[in-house]
C-alpha cells in the first residue's frame, strides 16, 4: 500500500503531515511512503532526513499521489486539485468543512474519500488523534511568547537596587486547551494571570494553573458546555453583563490573549473597541480566533496594529510558527488515526465506516458527501444515503 505526503500549497502553511519518524513506522508496518519533494522544507525536515527514513521522494504532487491508497497532508487540497486524483484514493487532511462546501463537493465529484482530522469525535479512543488539542497547544504558548516579544517591559518581578518591576498582569479569553497552554505559559514566566470561560468545568482547571477565574455569574456557566466539551454559545443576558464585568478588568491588564472559538461559527466577539481604547499605551492584545472573525473587534487577519497605543496581533496559522514541533505532533495524529484501522495481515488501510471514529471525521464517500452535518438533503429532510 502506498502512502503519499504533498507539500503544502496554502500561502503561509509551513508544516508537513509527516515526519521523519513517522514515515519510518509507516514503513515498518508495511506501507511504501512517497513524499513531494521539498515538502518538509518549512518544518526544517529535509528530503534527505526522509529518505533516510525510508520515504521514496517524488518530483511533484501529481506524480506522489499517483497510485496511493492515502494521501495525508495538512490542509485540504482546494477544490480545484481534486480533479488530479483517482476514484477512490482516500485523503486525510485538516478540513474546516463548514466553510468548505466547494471541497467537499469536489471531493465528491472527484470520488475521493475525503476525511477530516479537525472533526475527530472527543472520546477517549481518539484522544491520540486530536489534532485540535495537539495544535491549539502549541498556539496558546505561542500568543503568550508573541505578546511578550510585543510588550515593552519585562513579565515577571524584578527586584533590583535601583527599585521593583512589578509583574505584567495577563489576562486570558477562553480556557480550552490553547488558553489553558496560554495561562501555564504566562504564569512560567511570572505573570500575574487571570482568565475567564463561560464553561464552569473550565474554573478549577484555571484555578488549578495557579490563575485566577473572572466571571460575572457562576450559576449561568454552569450548564455552558455541549457533551462534546465545546462551550454553548450564552444568552444575550449574559453576554451583555459579562462584557460590561470583563470590561472594566480588561482596562487594568497589560496583555489580553482571546481563544474563543464556536465550531461552525463565526468566532465570538468579546473585546469591543471601547475595551480595546480602555487599556493603557503599550498594552498587547493577541487574538487567536483572527482567522474565523475574530474575538476582538479592530483586529486584523494575518497583521500587527496599532490602535492608540495598543498593540492588537492577529498572526495567522500560529501553530504553523512553530512548524517542526507543529508538524511532529500532528504527523503523530495521523500515525495513530492510520494506525487504529491498519491491517496487520494485509497490511493496508482498512476503513471501517461503522466505527465512531470513522462516523465523525468521514466526509465524502462513494462520491457522495455524507458526513450527516453536512450531506444534501431530501425534500422530506433526511440525508442523501451514499452510492456504493
Amino acid at each position: 500500500m502506498k502512502i503519499a505526503v504533498l507539500k503544502e500549497t496554502r500561502a503561509g502553511e509551513t508544516r508537513v503531515a509527516a515526519s521523519p519518524e513517522t514515515v519510518k513506522k509507516f514503513i515498518a508496518m508495511g506501507a511504501e511512503v512517497a513524499i513531494e519533494r521539498g515538502a518538509g522544507e518549512g518544518a526544517n525536515f529535509t528530503d534527505h532526513a526522509f529518505q533516510e527514513a525510508g520515504a521514496s521522494i517524488l518530483a511533484s504532487a501529481s506524480e506522489t499521489s499517483a497510485g496511493a491508497d492515502l494521501i495525508l497532508a495538512v490542509r485540504a487540497p482546494a477544490a480545484a486539485d481534486f480533479a488530479r486524483f483517482g476514484r477512490g484514493q482516500k485523503i486525510v487532511a485538516i478540513v474546516s468543512p463548514h466553510g468548505a462546501a466547494d471541497i467537499l463537493n469536489a471531493a465528491a465529484s472527484a470520488g475521493v474519500d475525503l476525511f477530516a482530522m479537525d472533526l475527530m469525535p472527543r472520546i477517549t479512543r481518539a484522544q491520540s488523534m486530536d489534532v485540535l488539542s495537539s495544535q491549539s497547544n502549541l498556539a496558546g504558548y505561542k500568543a503568550v511568547i508573541d505578546a511578550a516579544a510585543y510588550y515593552g517591559k519585562a513579565i515577571p518581578m524584578m527586584m533590583t537596587a535601583a527599585g521593583t518591576i512589578a509583574p505584567a498582569k495577563i489576562f486570558i479569553m477562553g480556557a480550552g486547551v490553547a488558553g489553558l497552554q496560554a495561562i501555564a505559559t504566562a504564569r512560567r514566566l511570572g505573570a500575574v494571570v487571570s482568565a475567564t470561560d463561560v464553561r464552569w468545568a473550565a474554573k478549577e482547571q484555571v484555578e488549578s494553573l495557579g490563575a485566577a477565574f473572572v466571571t460575572v455569574d457562576e450559576e449561568a456557566m454552569k450548564g455552558a458546555e455541549t457533551a462534546g466539551g465545546y462551550a454553548k454559545e450564552m444568552s444575550a443576558d449574559f453576554q451583555r453583563r459579562q462584557a460590561e464585568f470583563v470590561g472594566k478588568h480588561i482596562a487594568k491588564q497589560n496583555i489580553v490573549v482571546t481563544t474563543a472559538l464556536i465550531p461552525g461559527r463565526p468566532a465570538p466577539r468579546l473585546v469591543s473597541e471601547e475595551m480595546v481604547r480602555s487599556m493603557g499605551p503599550g498594552s498587547v492584545i493577541v487574538d487567536l480566533a483572527v482567522e474565523q472573525g475574530g474575538n476582538v473587534a479592530l483586529s486584523r487577519r494575518g497583521e500587527v496594529i496599532d490602535v492608540g497605543g495598543v498593540i492588537i496581533i492577529g498572526f495567522e496559522n500560529v501553530p504553523g510558527r512553530l512548524a517542526t514541533d507543529a508538524s511532529s505532533l500532528y504527523a503523530k495524529n495521523l500515525l495513530n488515526f492510520v494506525s487504529a484501522f491498519w491491517s496487520k495481515d494485509s497490511k493496508e488501510f482498512i476503513v471501517d465506516w461503522n466505527d465512531e471514529i470513522i462516523k465523525g471525521v468521514a466526509l465524502t464517500r462513494g462520491g457522495e458527501v455524507t458526513h450527516p452535518n453536512f450531506a444534501p438533503r431530501d425534500p422530506a429532510g433526511q440525508n442523501s444515503p451514499p452510492k456504493e
